[in-house]
């Protein structure tokens, strides 16, 4: 009987059992390897699933502009060759090759995800050792992915965000640092190209998330032959969760999401109020965790990747994808959700990405540690910036339109922040004036009442004030005056046209105003826009989504 080494004891290497070893490789096809052989190589789209039965694989870091090749990880017999990147679809960052012949079980793509949805402990085994290899590929790898820019660029900061959202190993430099000068100098560009993406094999000149998810492979991928039974679109609380539903009781599900999947969820330092987290977690980690549940289950996520318009004219739904790409889909959930507004205030858009922000994470606040800075809105995520920042030492002015910062904001944040020596609340009040030079440096605010202003230093300005519905790119689905989509009860007659009555039933839960077209969470009207609520929403619709196409919730999902 094999045992367990003691260095299982480490979820990045985890040695599987006898049993365990035999089950896993019955899976796949057993081969003999060779010295030198490369079981896969940077830029492979996809690779097989390697169980090593006999022998040693070396998985390397290769040479960049700027480093030798480095040894990331070695594994033996009874290990296994993979990373997140099976399940989200990455493109290959390392190589790995042969160092000792030996025997090995190769599992094919398809085989893979029947062990993730059949297989509860295997799969638990190998979603905690991918989780666990990728948080030490971000400081191992990072490497593979090279990101030089400004640091008060909005540009550089969208790539910045991106790269964190979907924790993809990277590292930033600073192009006006001596670091960053050198690298550009290495890799032959100037400030006219950046921001600038180095990849192993290839460089991105002027990068955007767009060009940078377009070589790791994270783009849309049309599946020839298959059949979309649900199309998400909208990464947020409500549209990972109906991704994860959906993948789970086996639709073939497809999400696609403008920026990356979190939504303004991920923008939240620290949710508090969510159920089972008494200590309270991340919008990032929420939906980063989220996102590797719903690709567990056979989910496809998809980003940058934005829907240009919902066809419904035909005898399927069709997306249709501002590129250009079309496919058709048997249902649709719209978790779109709704986009912070900016104040038409001079200088706005020059100081967005350089002192204006509408997150407050680690990204944002990295170099705000005791200085001046200032929070727009009343709501909780606003509190929850509040609190963070102060946190970080920062002086926070909290700037509020309403006359009670009790409105909008649940109680525990209120008392918190009364509470907080480092946080002035303003109420009644508005922001009138920017300044700065090339980064923001004051504000000005004035007394809604009097109009009685005053200059406060400013460093940086997190927004998070009243949303717009994300629908402007919708036609045919009915909505209230604002924009927001209504569903099921809140239609009335003239919302609903002649199809209906051909179907012979009333919209389901959650349903629009075009048959097989759901919405969830802060896009539809009178929606709670608390994450829980979007959550909730998102699960439920995939219910509905069940009886609209005739599926059987709990079947088996499909092997892709």
């Amino acid at each position: 009987m094999m045992e367990a080494d003691p260095a299982s004891s480490n979820p990045a290497t985890p040695v599987l059992t006898e049993t365990q070893l035999i089950r896993l490789s019955s899976y796949g096809t057993t081969k003999d390897i060779a010295i030198g052989e490369v079981i896969y190589r940077v830029g492979d789209v996809s690779y097989d699933l390697v169980v090593i039965e006999a022998g040693e694989i070396e998985v390397v870091r290769e040479v960049t502009a700027d480093a030798p090749e480095a040894v990331v990880a070695v594994h033996g017999a009874g290990r296994f060759l993979g990373e997140l990147n099976m399940l989200t679809g990455q493109t290959v960052y390392l190589t790995a090759r042969v160092t000792k012949p030996g025997r090995v079980s190769r599992i094919a793509p398809d085989r893979f995800r029947q062990i993730m949805a059949t297989d509860p402990e295997l799969s638990a085994i190998l979603l905690r050792t991918f989780e666990a290899r990728r948080k030490l590929l971000m400081d191992t790898a990072k490497r593979s992915v090279e990101i030089i820019g400004s640091e008060a660029s909005a540009d550089s900061l969208a790539l910045r965000t991106f790269a964190a959202r979907l924790e993809l190993p990277h590292l930033w430099f600073d192009a006006e640092s001596v670091v960053g000068l050198a690298l550009m100098q290495l890799a032959g560009v100037t400030t006219l190209d950046l921001p600038v993406v180095l990849l192993p094999d290839e460089t991105i000149l002027r990068a955007t998330p767009g060009a940078m998810s377009q070589s790791l492979g994270l783009s849309f991928r049309e599946q020839p032959g298959e059949t979309v039974d649900l199309t998400v679109i909208g990464g947020g609380p409500a549209g990972l969760a109906a991704a994860v539903y959906g993948a789970s009781e086996g639709l073939n599900t497809v999400l696609l999401d403008a920026v990356a999947p979190g939504g303004q969820a991920a923008a939240s330092s620290l949710i508090e109020n969510y159920l089972g987290f008494p200590n309270g977690l991340s919008g990032a980690d929420l939906t980063g965790r989220a996102a590797i549940q719903a690709q567990k289950f056979g989910a496809s996520l998809f980003s940058p990747c934005e829907v240009e318009r919902l066809d419904s004219s035909g005898k399927q739904l069709r997306v249709v994808l501002t590129d250009g790409t079309a496919f058709n889909t048997r249902a649709v959930v719209i978790a779109t959700g709704a986009r912070y507004r900016s104040l038409p205030l001079d200088h706005w858009e020059e100081f967005e990405g350089a002192g204006i922000y509408y997150a407050a994470t680690a990204l944002e606040t990295r170099d705000l540690d005791a200085k001046p800075v200032a929070v727009l809105g009343g709501a909780n995520s606003a509190g929850q910036a509040a609190l963070f920042l102060a946190s970080r030492e920062c002086r926070v002015h909290l700037v509020i339109r309403g006359g009670d910062i009790a409105k909008s904001m649940s109680n525990y944040l209120v008392d918190r922040i009364r509470a907080d020596t480092r946080i002035i609340v303003h109420t009644s009040t508005e922001i009138v004036g920017l300044a700065g030079e090339s980064t923001l440096g004051a504000i000005t605010l004035a007394d809604r009442s009097t109009g009685a202003g005053r200059d406060h230093a400013c460093n940086a300005l997190f927004c998070f004030i009243g949303a717009t519905p994300a629908t402007d790119w919708l036609e045919g689905l009915a909505a209230d005056g604002d924009g927001f989509l209504r569903t099921d009860t809140q239609l009335t007659p003239d919302d609903l046209d002649g199809v209906w009555a051909t179907l012979g039933r009333d919209p389901l839960p959650f349903e629009t105003s075009v048959p097989a077209v759901f919405a969830a969470g802060d896009v539809r009207h009178g929606s709670m826009k608390r994450v829980a609520a979007a959550v909730g929403e998102g699960a439920s619709a995939v219910a509905s989504v069940h009886v609209a196409i005739g599926a059987v919730p709990g079947a088996a999902p499909p092997a892709r």
